[in-house]
């Protein structure tokens, strides 16, 4: 499982790339293919002229982009994402959303978003609203 956060929770002490790595720690796959794989992701996203940024060097939608190559990193099957666009700007939003459900679509994982962003949930194929403490299918 990965998750994004509304707020990308990066360490700010380590860079771009050790950042990403950091769920790798208490995974078991071989350390030079998650730092392959975080490699690949980051240049996914845009940020490999970034890599050695630590979190205050960068934008909130980069470093909301960098969370998302974090939650990626192990090959989740589900990812759960809590408000991922929910501090950015409207073109950094469309650009992450658009990132997320790509992503998605990609690696083949199953994505549960939780947003109050219209636009958001308007790309999403199946949406669900929480009224009344109850689910409702849109």
């Amino acid at each position: 499982m990965g998750f994004v956060f509304q707020d990308h929770h990066l360490l700010p002490q380590c860079t771009v790339l050790e950042n990403v790595l950091v769920p790798t720690i208490a995974a078991s796959s071989p350390a030079n293919e998650a730092v392959d794989r975080a490699r690949m992701l980051i240049e996914r996203v845009g940020l490999s002229p970034r890599l050695d940024h630590r979190p205050a060097q960068l934008s909130g939608g980069e470093r909301q982009r960098v969370a998302v190559c974090r939650a990626l990193i192990n090959q989740p099957t589900l990812l759960l994402a809590d408000e991922p666009t929910g501090n950015l700007d409207r073109a950094t939003a469309d650009a992450v959303g658009s990132l997320l459900l790509d992503l998605n679509r990609e690696q083949n994982t199953i994505l549960v978003c939780v947003t109050h962003s219209q636009e958001l949930a308007a790309r999403f194929p199946r949406r669900l609203e929480l009224r009344d403490g109850l689910l409702h299918e849109i």
